[in-house]
């Protein structure tokens, strides 16, 4: 067996044990979960697994078949693939953006050291800042630069909240990988008179693609997550993130709906991944110990 196939069937037992799992924590699992203290203010430590609160798989799986909402509404899997398509579309543009970023970063460091010791520990501290409190700062500059500037879409604002989890990854698989000549063909390049640009070109990047492709798939991922945050933040309508805050209302009527845009978004992380995998066929000539994500 390849490895290709040996990573397939290791991913379809990976969900298979989810949903067995999930089936076996809700056959065992108390109806009302566990919690400590009093059941209004207390701390619940295990969640609820009557059918309003974890359907079966295969009441979710079905009710990707059934209308939407109502006869005359499409298939919930169509409704959810359109989200899908207008999710990944934005997610694609914040990653191209992370990318330019994240890689501009990682010149700048590698270049000069004072750069990277001014500016590795600001780019890091900036993962810490969170998603929901950075997302309606970027809406309220957006709708400042609609007004007085050019006009500025909801979709772009999204765009930009998704490239800011999608650049860190770039930016420190970079450095890595633009760093990881040894001293000794840096030597070698500068003995021929070799320019920064023709060192860049001929030793460093190619030196780089085994650490940045996993970069380029971690930000792909990160991307998706921050593009549908940024939709719920913002309250973009016609995305993932929206339609699973509009579902989640239903919940307590429709306990399955809601799961139709979560399987949704996991479809579009391994897309956005599975994308960037195709890239990484075209370097395989660059790829030799390549380093894991």
């Amino acid at each position: 067996m390849t490895s290709r196939w040996r990573a397939v069937v290791w991913g379809a037992l990976g969900v298979i044990a989810v949903v067995a799992l999930w089936e076996l924590y809700k056959w065992a699992g108390p109806a009302d979960g566990v919690v400590i203290g009093s059941e209004r203010d207390g701390l619940r430590i295990l969640p609820r697994t009557h059918d309003r609160a974890m359907p079966h798989v295969w009441v979710m799986v079905a009710r990707l078949f059934e209308a939407t909402s109502g006869a005359s509404t499409p298939p919930l899997w169509l409704t959810v693939v359109g989200g899908m398509v207008t999710t990944l579309g934005i997610a694609a543009v914040g990653w191209l953006i992370g990318v330019v970023v994240g890689m501009l970063f990682a010149l700048l460091m590698q270049r000069w050291r004072l750069a990277e010791w001014g500016l590795l520990p600001w780019i890091v501290v900036s993962q810490t800042v969170p998603l929901i409190a950075f997302a309606p700062l970027v809406s309220r500059i957006g709708s400042q630069i609609d007004r007085n500037v050019m006009p500025w879409p909801d979709w772009l604002s999204v765009a930009i909240i998704a490239s800011y989890l999608a650049f860190f990854p770039v930016a420190v698989g970079a450095l890595r990988g633009l760093s990881s000549p040894d001293a000794i063909h840096s030597d070698l390049m500068r003995s021929y008179g070799a320019s920064y640009l023709q060192t860049l070109r001929q030793l460093r990047l190619p030196a780089a693609v085994p650490y940045l492709l996993p970069a380029l798939r971690l930000a792909a991922a990160n991307a998706v997550v921050g593009a549908v945050v940024a939709e719920v933040s913002i309250g973009m309508r016609g995305g993932l993130g929206r339609m699973l805050l509009q579902m989640a209302q239903s919940a307590s009527a429709d306990p399955a709906l809601p799961w139709a845009p979560i399987f949704g978004a996991v479809v579009l992380g391994l897309v956005a991944a599975g994308s960037v995998a195709l890239l990484g066929a075209t370097l395989t000539k660059y790829r030799r110990g390549e380093a894991t994500a």
